[in-house]
């Protein structure tokens, strides 16, 4: 490309971080088709929390995890299940994470993640107000609640070391009463809490429709049971993106945006960070009466979310493989982790359960920016963050695609480091 606008860019994933990709792509006049091997929002895109929360936005490697890590091995009802023996890259990865589990590394991190969540509900902004018939809504407060004083200090402890590299957050502290005047489903085990300012919510299968519906209505392609084996870099003429049938999509260029999966596309252009699947699962109930904002339970690490009709539960951080089958044993641990917190809750009753695949890396921080070929980009290894961080990826990738100049955020996410 030699430092011109692609005309046409093939984009490899239809979840938040490629169809943000294709739109802003769409804002600098470049054409678009986006791919994916199932359709709009199948993968990690559907089932998440839908939680657009700077506050919350931190790398995943911290101190604390580790002790996770050890409950993972010795209590079943640990929000992070590591199956045993595992394999060498599963092992792999978790090293490097370790490693990266010290207070000044943290630090480091957190200074990057300070940065993206001043601008990161922007994005969400230029989408809606561009034309995305979706509705991005205020929660207004947002609220964590836990079982006591211990579990309120944890999380406070977790706030003032993020303030302490340059966060800005804004809380005031609640108590039991006070929870449950606000969402009345909580139980008498909430008996503190925090209230969080200036964070929001979407319903994730909701939004992303509306994203691919204005993607296509402003003529660009989205095509399913498109899966890419392999990207092609012809050269100065662009890419060729071919399936194992021999499908082929041509293009002057092709981002690569397809989460747990990136890794085998994006090897051949020189990056070797590993992207391992982090699962989550959810489900939906309806409880009697339906909250209308979302509650963090931070002990238990679960994010529940009103979408409408149906209340949304989503936990664990399982590190198995991402095409793998569902654990009926993660959904239940989920469950009865949730349980004591509410009331009017039919437990049994529980529909769409989902496991989807979060992008991880060991570093914490995502895969976004140029290959070692000028025709590739990369967009991924988001971790818990794809939703709240998708469209100010595709913002950024979109502006160094067109402009051909690497926007500043963007230095810390180089996926060839």
């Amino acid at each position: 490309m030699h430092g011109s606008a692609p005309a046409h860019v093939a984009v490899v994933g239809a979840g938040m971080v490629g169809l943000s990709t294709a739109w802003f792509l769409q804002e600098h006049g470049i054409g678009v088709t986006v791919v994916d091997r199932t359709g709009p929002a199948a993968g990690a895109s559907w089932g998440n929390a839908g939680l657009l929360t700077p506050a919350f936005t931190m790398p995943l490697p911290e101190p604390g995890v580790l002790r996770y890590g050890v409950r993972a091995f010795l209590d079943r009802s640990s929000p992070v299940s590591v199956p045993l023996p595992g394999d060498r890259r599963l092992w792999r990865f978790l090293g490097a994470f370790a490693s990266r589990c010290t207070p000044g590394r943290w630090r480091r991190a957190m200074a990057v993640f300070n940065e993206v969540n001043r601008v990161s509900l922007d994005a969400y902004d230029r989408l809606v107000d561009g034309g995305v018939a979706a509705p991005v809504k205020k929660a207004e407060p947002f609220l964590a609640a836990c079982t006591g004083e211990a579990g309120r200090r944890h999380l406070l402890a977790e706030f003032e070391r993020a303030a302490a590299t340059g966060a800005r957050l804004s809380y005031d502290l609640v108590d039991g009463d006070e929870l449950r005047s606000l969402v009345p489903i909580l139980s008498a085990e909430a008996r503190s809490g925090v209230r969080v300012h200036g964070q929001r919510f979407v319903d994730p299968p909701e939004f992303v429709a509306a994203l691919a519906a204005a993607v296509t209505a402003r003529g660009g392609e989205v095509r399913s049971g498109f899966e890419v084996a392999r990207v092609h870099d012809r050269g100065a003429p662009g890419v060729v993106l071919t399936t194992r049938e021999g499908d082929g999509i041509e293009a002057d260029a092709a981002v690569l945006a397809n989460g747990a999966w990136l890794n085998a596309l994006a090897r051949p252009f020189g990056v070797r960070r590993l992207v391992q699947p982090g699962r989550g699962y959810s489900f939906s109930v309806r409880p009697e009466p339906m909250p209308t904002r979302p509650v963090y339970l931070p002990e238990q690490r679960i994010s529940c979310n009103p979408l409408g009709d149906r209340f949304r539960v989503t936990g664990m951080m399982e590190f198995r493989a991402a095409d793998a089958a569902p654990d009926p044993r993660r959904v239940r641990t989920v469950v009865e982790s949730a349980r004591p917190m509410f009331t009017g809750v039919d437990w049994g009753a529980r529909r769409e359960e989902w496991v989807g695949s979060r992008p991880c890396t060991a570093d914490g921080l995502p895969l976004v920016g140029a290959s070692n070929s000028p025709r590739v980009r990369i967009a991924g290894g988001h971790g818990m963050w794809g939703v709240v961080l998708g469209p100010l990826t595709g913002r950024l990738l979109a502006e160094s695609l067109a402009g051909g100049e690497t926007p500043a955020l963007l230095r810390h996410f180089d996926p060839l480091r």
